[in-house]
């Protein structure tokens, strides 16, 4: 008996001026499933919903999309929600000055007589959000919702809309783990109520999980469609992705650690609008040359705002203590002393404060240090030209020229253009927000290898990660810090995920007790 498709693609092919994004790409789609995408960033997945929802409208691609049974040609993502189709992209499209029943509505308002009506607006919002497991007040700004709470009200948007398709693109990425567990046990009950959904992720544990079937694509082309079984491992979808088996998660490195490169001592940070609440509270740490120090804790914990307070007072307000490197006290509070200190900071939001995305890669990777290629007030466009190509090459970052703008780029690709940023302007210490979030599996793997040579250059590196895997697999030493304050120190051989969460939930069991 043939499988009841909701959707089938049928040889997808869409070009862009110099890149070729897809090759002749198939899929179908079983009614009611959860069917995952995978692939290595660039590799055409977005691409391929994009084509899907209209964002790239009917015309501008070549191939067949059948939808619910009939041939569709969507000229724009109003035709695609009216069909059914909803796509929630991975950079949330909410606005954070409205309140929830205002963005869940936002263009399909509840009016009567012309005018809006607020009762029926937010009692049906208050539906939806129960629906999604969703308490908060229909009333409440988005700004005052966590990203993993957003998640779950573009959930409940796409619900207002009759959705029979849900598209999520790496719905996951920006989320702890217990909001991510929460939001797949929601595909799970919208599934059980016929809802299809087709989520792009790199997190193979959580496709694994709840994925009923996998298309994996590569370089353009769809490889394979696997279905889910508890015989089909991760590494075999890995070999699927990158073509190749990957031994280790983690390439080999053999540390080579130097004298102390950096001291924080007693670092105290004030919450920037709630000038009494201590967000990082007395935090010391050290960096020697050549090493690798991670940070864990949880959503919250303070970790990035630790870092962006130390690197020229990004954030908060009342900070105190000292940073010293190589023995020496510096200043750090403002971004062009702390860059003068040998001090940078890749941020976890590469799209608001890494990088500009209407810019090319090479405007962008010079940014950060446009003195040393300017002669008499001039920046030298040629050795620009010359330096953002050696950085394209050596970090594998997929774009035809240095010409390409950046927004344009896969999410991994454009994480490759911050750390060549922040590598050109020769930082004696790289701090690294988050910086595989998003990104496959072998876009990672070149990532640790980068991290690796940088140490190996006698750089100290921070990292901070949500993935605690990864923390032991890169780093030479982990701080814990749990609700502002750093709360263990582990060595690479002493650091197991059990003994790490419970320093990361010491102060909140503490506090329970």
């Amino acid at each position: 008996m043939l499988a009841d498709n909701i959707l089938e693609m049928r040889s997808i092919t869409k070009s862009f001026p110099g890149v070729l994004a897809l090759r002749d790409v198939s899929i179908d789609v079983e009614r009611g499933s959860i069917h995952a995408i995978c692939g290595e960033n660039g590799a055409g997945k977005s691409t391929l919903m994009k084509v899907l929802s209209g964002v790239y409208p009917h015309g501008s691609y070549d191939g067949e999309i059948v939808f619910d049974g009939e041939s569709v040609a969507f000229k724009n993502i109003n035709d695609s929600e009216d069909a059914g189709v909803v796509i929630i992209h991975q950079e949330l499209a909410l606005s954070p000055y409205l309140s929830i029943a205002e963005n869940i509505f936002l263009g399909n308002e509840r009016s009567r007589f012309g005018f809006i009506d607020w009762n029926r607006t937010n009692r049906e919002a208050a539906e939806l959000l129960a629906r999604v497991g969703l308490n908060d007040n229909p009333i409440t700004r988005i700004s005052e919702l966590g990203v993993g709470k957003q998640q779950l009200v573009e959930i409940a948007k796409a619900l207002s809309k009759k959705v029979k398709l849900l598209i999520l693109d790496e719905p996951t990425a920006a989320l702890n783990d217990s909001d991510s567990e929460h939001l797949l046990d929601l595909l799970r009950q919208l599934q059980k109520q016929g809802i299809t959904s087709i989520i792009i992720s790199h997190k193979l544990n959580e496709i694994k999980a709840i994925a009923d079937a996998v298309t994996i694509i590569r370089d353009g082309r769809n490889i394979e469609t696997l279905e889910m079984d508890e015989l089909l491992g991760e590494d075999r979808i890995i070999r699927g992705m990158v073509g190749r088996d990957l031994e280790s998660r983690f390439p080999d490195h053999e540390p080579h650690v130097g004298p102390e490169l950096l001291r924080i001592e007693d670092w105290t940070v004030h919450h920037p609008i709630d000038h009494d609440r201590v967000v990082v509270r007395e935090a010391n740490l050290t960096v020697r040359e050549g090493e690798i120090v991670g940070i864990a804790g949880l959503m919250g914990a303070g970790r990035t705002e630790l870092a962006m307070s130390v690197f020229g007072h990004s954030y908060g307000v009342g900070i105190s203590g000292r940073v010293l490197k190589r023995g020496v006290e510096v200043k750090t509070n403002t971004v062009s002393a702390a860059i003068k200190a040998g001090i940078a900071y890749a941020t976890e939001d590469r799209k608001r404060y890494g990088l500009n995305l209407i810019d090319d890669i090479r405007h962008n990777i010079s940014a950060s240090a446009l003195t040393s290629l300017a002669r008499m007030g001039w920046v030298n466009e040629s050795r620009e030209v010359v330096v953002a190509e050696s950085y394209r090459k050596s970090m594998n970052i997929k774009a035809p020229t240095v010409e390409a703008v950046t927004g344009k780029l896969s999410g991994g690709n454009q994480q490759k253009v911050v750390l060549s940023k922040w590598m050109y302007a020769n930082p004696d210490v790289l701090i690294l927000d988050e910086p595989t979030r998003g990104i496959d599996v072998g876009a990672k793997y070149e990532i640790y290898g980068i991290i690796n040579r940088l140490a190996d250059e006698g750089k100290g590196v921070i990292v901070i990660s949500s993935e605690l895997p990864e923390l032991m697999g890169i780093c030479d030493r982990i701080y814990t810090l749990s609700e502002g304050r750093i709360t263990a120190e582990l060595s690479r051989e002493d650091a197991t995920a059990e003994r790490l969460m419970q320093h990361m939930t010491q102060e909140r069991e503490k506090d329970h007790l």
